[in-house]
């Protein structure tokens, strides 16, 4: 594999660091140098493929913390689990796919609609069977009767259909969290709270309790592996942490014992909110039958208001709030999804830097790869983006298409750079 060498690049290192002009050499898989001048970093040496960026950022590839690949853009869980299981998995197949062209190269998986779809997925993907980020492949999600993700019928003699998986105490959560390990996955998911999109059990509930949580995680960390949790509500998002859930997604409503728990485990533990569904649901919805006043009246601007407020009060305390979280219905189509970073400074307090932070360094922790992913180093997996324009200046560019101008994974381009003369690349003789 020829080295690959970047000039006339503003490098946004993805960390605390201000941008700068520079050159970066890939090597293999992974950067080799970092130059701070316009003098390309190692020289032209034979057999190199240059690629001048006329200028253009580049920047590392982002990272999706809340991922539902196998979400089929429906506007209800019962019609994204009645697609059929061969139609799925493609489905999953193609959007893995498009995930990587739109500039992730990083996605950790929040539940599949079937048992082993994320597994298959992140398997492909990892034996270059098809195209597609770093993937950590979850499981169903796990819920208990009434919760969120039951979705049994009584008339049905299949009470095995359901979005999610339905467990009765701790020994059923037993059988169901070692029946996912058993099939590969990377983390367990539990859904401790409700959430307004199902009515039974709206957004501030709180639905399993300590013995089922313990039992999963008992075995999950007897494997070494994650658990993450669904946890709108304070007492949820209490309990995750009581029971080492390190990713925990929504949180919120938070109180300040809630906010003290996080910030002393802030070390430890990531929040994914995804705020863009919440925003979406009041303002996006009405083309799939749900109105703004039909959001208000579900909990959704009570859930907004206090979500909004418990972020930005984690944000100040320093701890690590990511992009991502549900993508993948009707009205938050996928690969839209770096809109959370515009949120993230329009609603949350963030700069621009710490929102490209929140999607870049930080997704090199929360993908278990701290010194791998994250960050434009020496040393570092060439997971790269190259993008037309200054992301700090207008970060909904790293949405359109268009500005993605090349997107690198492990040192192979996915997407490669166009051949035109303001962005010229060319193999050095």
């Amino acid at each position: 594999m020829a080295d690959v060498l970047f000039t006339n690049v503003r490098i946004l290192e993805g960390g605390t660091q201000p941008p700068y002009q520079g050159s970066v050499r890939v090597s293999g898989n992974r950067i080799r140098e970092v130059g701070r001048s316009l003098a390309p970093v190692g020289g032209f040496n034979s057999g190199v493929q240059v690629i001048d960026a006329a200028g253009a950022t580049l920047m590392p590839g982002m990272c999706e913390a809340h991922t539902h690949f196998s979400w089929n853009d429906a506007a209800t869980l019962a019609a994204i689990q009645a697609m059929p299981l061969e139609e799925h998995v493609l489905w999953c197949a193609k959007v893995a796919g498009r995930y990587l062209q739109a500039g992730f190269t990083s996605c950790v998986g929040a539940a599949c609609a079937k048992p082993r779809l994320d597994v298959v997925t992140r398997n492909a993907i990892n034996k270059g069977q098809i195209p597609g980020p770093r993937y950590l492949a979850a499981s169903q999600e796990i819920t208990v009767p009434g919760g969120l993700g039951d979705e049994t019928l009584p008339h049905l003699p299949f009470p095995e259909f359901s979005f999610g998986v339905n467990v009765n105490g701790a020994d059923d959560m037993r059988k169901a969290v070692r029946r996912f390990l058993a099939y590969g996955v990377d983390s367990i998911k539990l859904n401790l709270s409700g959430d307004n999109f199902t009515p039974q059990s709206p957004a501030g509930t709180t639905w399993m309790t300590d013995a089922e949580v313990a039992a999963a995680m008992q075995e999950v960390k007897m494997r070494g592996k994650r658990g993450v949790a669904h946890a709108r509500s304070a007492d949820s998002v209490k309990q995750a942490l009581r029971h080492g859930i390190e990713l925990i997604y929504h949180a919120s409503y938070t109180d300040t014992e809630t906010l003290d728990l996080l910030e002393a485990a802030k070390n430890e533990v990531f929040v994914a909110p995804g705020i863009a569904i919440l925003y979406a649901m009041l303002h996006e919805a009405e083309p799939f039958g749900i109105t703004h006043q039909m959001a208000v009246d579900m909990g959704y601007q009570d859930e907004w208001d206090n979500a909004i407020e418990s972020l930005r009060a984690m944000h100040k305390r320093g701890i690590r709030v990511l992009p991502g979280g549900d993508y993948g219905f009707a009205f938050t189509p996928h690969c839209q999804n770096s809109r959370d970073l515009e949120f993230f400074v329009k609603y949350l307090g963030m700069t621009p830097m710490e929102a490209i932070r929140s999607t870049a360094e930080f997704g090199g922790p929360v993908m278990k790869q701290p010194h791998d992913l994250g960050l434009v180093k020496p040393g570092y997996l060439a997971d790269l983006l190259l993008v037309d324009g200054d992301p700090l200046a207008n970060l909904a560019i790293l949405r359109d298409p268009k500005r993605i101008l090349a997107v690198m994974k492990d040192g192979v381009f996915a997407k490669a750079p166009p051949v035109a003369s303001e962005r010229r690349w060319e193999r050095a003789a």
